[in-house]
């Protein structure tokens, strides 16, 4: 197989690596298969990039940035949470080359906000026990709720403020407060876009917390003239409305953020399958984004403000 560029070697070796752990099969892709993987890759991309703001890359690196988001988007929409680790090094990769166009900038601040995931994942990789000698490679197990909160208290224990959160952390207390929230859940946006307003996801999520258009409508956020999801204080009055909305669904914060970050459908579906009303009860079986997504957002309140999220109020009525 022959590259074009570093990045997509990089890129072709983690499409080849994530292949086989999902598969748990020591096998090698055929370049049939490689094809289709790519294929599927630039069928995605049409679907959701932004056409115009990929432009701006050189075709090589276009091409290799695509593949890379599909992929990832995969493995966040995915099951197992072990899997992400496949992609921190295309992912380091690819960072520098969205940095270096001002208009692929919103997505370097989206994809950096979550290069913590692939770190985790990769420790939880590394903690995996191996098979046992002549027994047959079984899928990997997502952690539990119980490990994965401490693994993020680690992860962030010495995690200074981000950019920015210094002058937009009181400004947007207030707007959650007034809509009934706690204030504490403003961090929300470090875990989403690092509080750069700018930040913007490949599926079209945008803002400080990476509100999607039509959630954003439902809240009242314009799109049209200027995107109100890119202003801080609109957007953080629609986050703290969503969160006050969904936790009156679900009765429980870590639900709440669960359903903020994979959908209000997919929560409720597993608690009734499961018959449960409970966050740990199904936190193995939701997305591999939204299994990170709730314990490092509650290890981040914690590192913040010095609360679990089991300590946070309840919306007032």
């Amino acid at each position: 197989m022959r590259c074009r560029s570093i990045i997509g070697c990089v890129i072709a070796i983690t499409l080849l690596y994530a292949a086989r752990a999902r598969s748990q099969e020591n096998i090698e892709l055929d370049v049939g298969e490689l094809g289709e993987m790519v294929q599927v890759a630039e069928e995605w991309a049409k679907e959701n990039l932004d056409e115009e703001v990929l432009q701006s890359l050189p075709e090589v690196d276009r091409q290799e940035v695509e593949r890379f988001l599909n992929q990832f988007q995969t493995q966040l929409k995915g099951q197992y949470v072990l899997d992400l680790a496949a992609l921190k090094d295309a992912a380091k990769a690819v960072l520098p080359v969205l940095d270096a166009h001002e208009a692929t900038k919103p997505y370097a601040a989206w994809l950096r906000s979550r290069l913590d995931y692939l770190d985790v994942a990769e420790q939880f990789r590394k903690n995996q026990p191996p098979p046992k000698a002549g027994e047959p490679a079984k899928p990997p197990l997502n952690p539990s709720p119980a490990v994965e909160q401490k693994v993020w208290k680690q992860q962030l224990s010495d995690r200074e403020w981000p950019k920015g959160a210094s002058d937009l952390v009181p400004k947007l207390k207030p707007i959650f407060t007034a809509e009934k929230v706690p204030a504490q859940l403003v961090w929300v946006a470090e875990v989403e876009s690092g509080f750069n307003p700018a930040a913007r996801s490949p599926v079209g999520a945008a803002g400080l917390f990476q509100l999607m258009p039509e959630t954003a409508k439902s809240l009242g956020l314009r799109r049209w003239p200027l995107d109100q999801r890119y202003q801080p204080e609109p957007s953080a009055q629609a986050a703290a409305k969503y969160l006050r909305r969904l936790h009156s669904q679900f009765g429980d914060w870590r639900l709440a953020l669960a359903a903020y970050n994979a959908g209000e459908g997919r929560v409720r579906g597993l608690l009734d399958r499961n018959q449960t009303r409970n966050f740990d009860s199904i936190a193995t079986q939701l997305p591999a984004e939204t299994q990170m997504f709730v314990p490092k957002v509650e290890a981040t309140i914690l590192r913040r403000e010095g609360v679990s999220l089991g300590k946070l109020s309840k919306p007032e009525r």
